[in-house]
């Protein structure tokens, strides 16, 4: 089961609304269907909020340490709780995606995301859960980091906002550990539309 959910981001209203802030924004969206809401936690370097469920407490958890040093404050908490790096999702902005497009994974590298390597460093394993928000890419390596601290499009904005929303409909899956259904759900494609049915032409007196 999933006891600890991340997501990555950089702290302040210049980096709110910003692509590398996706993470942040799931994290929201969860507290919101969850009904709980995020409070600063300086031993855990980040926002931090717990919800008491049946199974036992999960935690939310924002690190508000800037993106490069997420590790700290996730290793911090996962620590102090006990939660092993199996029971953990961190959820990020990923530039090999289109926005609109979310995937599950367990492990795998950091690709080039700094949040994601200083967890590997701080946990001393890649083997956490990772839920990969698409950003969409430039087009070119050399952009990327202009491209990641600025703005979307409105368009692509509402396409990242409802892959939160579609993702957000496994979170009791995630919670209660049914990886492979969760994961399969999640990567479902939308149904193809139906084609319209021909209109039925009968012979008139």
């Amino acid at each position: 089961m999933i006891k600890l959910f991340v997501g990555l981001g950089n702290p302040g209203p210049e980096y709110e609304a910003t692509r590398h802030n996706a993470g942040f924004w799931w994290i929201d969206a969860l507290a919101q269907a969850l009904g709980t809401r995020l409070v600063a936690e300086r031993a855990y370097q980040g926002l931090v909020a717990r919800v008491n469920l049946p199974s036992g407490p999960v935690w939310l958890l924002q690190p508000m340490t800037y993106m490069n040093k997420s590790g700290v404050s996730v290793a911090a908490l996962a620590r102090f709780f006990k939660i092993e790096p199996q029971q953990i999702l961190v959820v990020h902005d990923e530039l090999d995606l289109l926005p609109g497009q979310v995937k599950l994974k367990l492990g795998g590298s950091a690709a080039g995301h700094n949040g994601l390597k200083d967890i590997h460093g701080m946990l001393g394993t890649p083997d956490y859960w990772r839920l990969r928000l698409g950003i969409g890419h430039p087009g070119v390596k050399s952009e990327v980091i202009h491209w990641v601290l600025k703005k979307p499009s409105p368009d692509h904005r509402a396409a990242i906002d409802q892959a939160i929303s579609k993702s957000l409909e496994s979170r009791e899956l995630l919670i209660a550990g049914q990886m492979d259904q969760a994961l399969a759900r999640i990567h479902a494609q939308p149904p193809r539309p139906k084609p319209p049915r021909p209109a039925h032409t009968g012979d008139t007196a």
